[in-house]
């Protein structure tokens, strides 16, 4: 009797479409940053030097490495998405973004005269930074948690971090259509702590939010 109600039961199961892992992912984190990009403009307002920002290298320098950071971390979730899902040799490339950029900071430093390294490295706006990062990461956040909920994550506490590290990277890209800061050292400190602080609030709250 058991066998044959497995059967029946199995009779109509289908396999799930190859990137509909994909899909929902990318659909909740792009719902997200949407949303992010749409308060950027109508809270801060989108900075008045576009056109001029656009034509310089750090402009995308400063977008690369938020949207690398969302991207890869997005890459470890379509891992983490499934059962017993496992992503030890997706997990070290979040770093590739944060140590190009440490270098780049670093080169920066070094051919910057002392008098002007700390204000290359705080900028006018450090205090507030990491907080609107923070702030614009949760959209993305809430629409990764919703991907998340419809799939069977089973490592609760790494997935959430890993999902608060892409709402992190999407967030600052949002942000970044608003902040004029354009110096590397400003970007790897101050932006990765906002992102940081995204993934730290995944990591607390995976168990609870994540659970299925």
């Amino acid at each position: 009797m058991s066998t044959d109600l497995i059967d029946r039961l199995a009779a109509g199961l289908r396999p799930a479409p190859r990137l509909a892992v994909v899909r929902r992912l990318a659909f909740g984190i792009g719902a997200g940053a949407a949303l992010s990009a749409v308060l950027t403009a109508a809270i801060l307002g989108l900075r008045p030097d576009m056109a001029r920002a656009a034509a310089g290298a750090m402009f995308w320098v400063k977008l690369a490495y938020t949207v690398a950071l969302a991207g890869l971390a997005l890459w470890v979730c379509e891992r983490l998405a499934r059962p017993a899902g496992e992503a030890r040799r997706r997990l070290p490339w979040v770093f590739v973004p944060i140590l190009a950029l440490a270098g780049l900071a670093a080169w920066q430093l070094a051919w910057t005269p002392e008098p002007m390294r700390m204000p290359m490295l705080m900028g006018h706006s450090a205090r507030v930074c990491p907080w609107l990062i923070l702030a614009f990461s949760l959209p993305p956040l809430a629409g990764l948690v919703w991907a998340l909920r419809g799939l069977a994550p089973t490592r609760l506490r790494i997935t959430g971090a890993v999902i608060g590290l892409a709402a992190g990277g999407a967030g600052a890209s949002a942000y970044a259509l608003h902040c004029d800061e354009s110096t590397a050292p400003f970007l790897v400190v101050w932006y990765t702590l906002g992102i940081a602080a995204a993934c730290g609030i995944g990591w607390l709250a995976g168990p609870r939010i994540l659970r299925w």
